[in-house]
């Protein structure tokens, strides 16, 4: 990996954690951070969390998820089942040699970060999730409910869902495809037109690019070369494990059974923006948070900002984790 790449003062390595190699990106002293990225990401993702984290006394370890970059990419698509990431998770903060961590996760992350949580809260005493709100494990099998929700089209969970299909209409053209969704997907893109469709379902027979609004120029939140690192991570890896997390839904519901509609019992915060489809659908689970995170600190909205909230907005998200941080410490 090249200088130019890292955080100043951050270092990359890897861990075996209980027997899954991890790969890593620290900064450092004090209290573990675990910085767990969504999809399609990488520890790159919290390159501006990195130095504020370790600024402000705390060691921020940013993971590439298993699937992703020099982390371990198993070949079964039941080997990205949460329970795995959590396991990862647990082994890891092993590996660094302490007992604790607060976890973040963004994205897929998030839910990642609040499962993590759910399962292991002696490990993970605090937890914070941005863009995708924590909802306990329901009694309705996801896929169906996605089903039901995109009437005449697919919603895009199921589109992910064959091995290989999704998979080709990204790997062709790698960059392209990432500069679109990311864009899309972000609070500098035109607002969603209701008769053209959204990004989040796609027509029978169609592809998830043709929704895409293409940059032109990009916005300042993501450069050139910001779009360098992640392409060359994904036209190394592909996107099979990746793609994989999606493909364990159902699989999830059904591991899931004995937390349903069991709340968090840490410290908590949420973080969203006001144009991301997540935080918008997310809205009941955000009204429930009062019952569902019980120990909430806070949660922020922030206008104008749409699904890559730390990188959009990493000032802001860096103030209210550091004002978390502290409050947990």
């Amino acid at each position: 990996m090249s200088n130019d790449v890292l955080p100043d003062g951050a270092t990359a390595q890897v861990a075996d954690a209980a027997g899954t190699r991890i790969h890593y990106v620290e900064a450092g002293d004090g209290p573990l951070v675990l910085l767990v990225h969504g999809f399609p990401e990488s520890w790159y993702s919290w390159r501006h969390q990195l130095p504020a984290l370790a600024a402000a006394g705390y060691r921020a370890v940013a993971i590439d998820v298993r699937g992703y970059g020099r982390s371990a990419a198993p070949l079964a698509v039941e080997d990205y089942r949460m329970v795995r990431h959590v396991a990862d998770n647990v082994g890891l903060v092993a590996a660094l040699g302490t007992e604790t961590a607060t976890i973040v996760g963004h994205d897929w992350g998030a839910p990642i970060a609040w499962t993590s949580a759910l399962l292991r809260p002696d490990v993970f005493t605090a937890v914070a999730g941005l863009s995708v709100p924590y909802s306990p494990p329901s009694a309705i099998r996801p896929l169906a409910a996605m089903r039901a929700m995109a009437g005449d089209e697919e919603f895009y969970i199921e589109y992910f869902q064959e091995p290989g299909r999704a998979e080709a209409e990204i790997e062709a053209d790698v960059r392209g495809w990432l500069s679109g969704f990311m864009y899309t997907a972000s609070g500098d893109a035109p607002p969603p037109d209701p008769a053209a469709g959204t990004v989040a379902t796609i027509p029978h027979g169609a592809r998830m690019k043709d929704r895409f609004h293409q940059p032109d120029p990009l916005p300042s939140w993501l450069t050139e070369h910001d779009l360098d690192v992640y392409t060359s991570e994904f036209e190394h890896t592909g996107f099979r494990g990746p793609l994989n997390r999606y493909r364990n839904v159902d699989r999830d519901w059904e591991d899931l059974a004995a937390f349903r509609g069991k709340a968090i019992d840490v410290p908590a915060l949420f973080i969203g923006g006001d144009r991301d489809g997540p935080t918008i659908w997310g809205g009941p689970a955000i009204a429930a948070f009062g019952s569902t995170l019980p120990k909430l600190h806070r949660s922020l909205i922030l206008e104008g900002c749409g699904h890559w909230t730390q990188q959009e907005r990493p000032d802001e998200v860096n103030a209210a984790l550091i004002d978390f941080l502290g409050a947990v410490r």
